[in-house]
């Protein structure tokens, strides 16, 4: 556990400090793959309460130190998420947005084009530390809830039948994999025709020895806590489309797919499958 503002949050809740201060690094950096202004304040804000931690994680988060290649890819993986809402809205002009899992994600301030509907979905502790910054209106909206505890839908289905878009950026795989399966199927059943963009890991990863290799660079390396760990990964991209009929596949996004040239050497990686889809991004439609 880690003590932020006395509220005390999980290992893996922590994960949605890094991912804040890779979009503010990246946000300050020449030719940025993000613009996230709303991190950048929020981080200047964060900085003198991180700086008195005890954790040596979060002084170094503000001391502006993170692992570059980590801040291209949450910034790359941020930017994609958006282009999935904007395309959605495009298509959706009423949709409404739901941010499972949203952390201290600014992503309402990134893609709102004056009308859309948008939720921030996240655990009570993390909910009470985003009230501290952000306040809600008439078109931006909290949720105090976990994920899994399904009373949360009547909220949404106060705004009326949508559609809706899911997203659910670096939130399944430290789900348990049942718990996964039954949040889709009730998504798909409360929402017919709604969309998911969701980030998974392959199943490969969930079995020794790569579970343990993966666990020692997310809690060794990155000092992300011992309870970090992947729980939850698939096959293959159209997998979920075997658990119910109806789910249907419409895309994928791995991040070698993008030209982008921050990766790097890391590009030439993506002419191994296995590696290419260790941890890539998922598109339904739930019909």
């Amino acid at each position: 556990m880690t003590e932020l503002f006395d509220i005390k949050i999980s290992d893996v809740s922590t994960t949605l400090l890094l991912t804040l201060y890779c979009h503010a690094l990246e946000s300050q950096s020449k030719n940025p793959i993000l613009n996230d202004p709303k991190a950048v304040e929020l981080t200047q804000k964060l900085n003198p309460e991180l700086l008195k931690s005890k954790d040596r994680f979060l002084r170094r988060l503000a001391e502006g130190k993170s692992d570059k290649n980590l801040v291209v890819h949450i910034s790359m993986r941020a930017k994609r998420y958006d282009e999935y809402v904007r395309d959605f809205l495009k298509r959706s002009p009423n949709g409404i947005i739901v941010n499972i899992g949203c952390g201290l994600d600014t992503r309402f301030w990134r893609i709102d084009d004056g009308k859309t509907i948008f939720y921030d979905l996240d655990l009570p502790e993390v909910i009470a530390i985003k009230k501290k910054f952000f306040i809600e209106n008439e078109r931006y909206h909290f949720i105090a809830s976990s994920v899994l505890d399904d009373e949360w839908f009547e909220r949404l289905l106060q705004h009326g039948k949508g559609p809706y878009m899911f997203v659910a950026e670096g939130v399944f795989m430290y789900l348990p994999g049942e718990d996964v399966k039954s949040l889709v199927l009730k998504l798909q059943s409360r929402f017919p025709g709604s969309e998911l963009v969701c980030e998974v890991c392959n199943d490969l990863w969930l079995h020794e020895p790569f579970k343990s290799m993966l666990n020692f660079k997310m809690q060794r390396q990155l000092h992300l806590g011992k309870g970090t760990s992947f729980n939850f990964g698939v096959k293959n991209s159209k997998e979920m489309e075997e658990w119910k009929r109806g789910i249907k596949f419409l895309d994928d996004w791995s991040y070698f797919d993008s030209a982008e040239g921050k990766m790097g050497w890391i590009r030439f990686l993506s002419n191994f499958e296995f590696l290419r889809k260790t941890q890539w991004t998922i598109h339904y439609q739930l019909n």
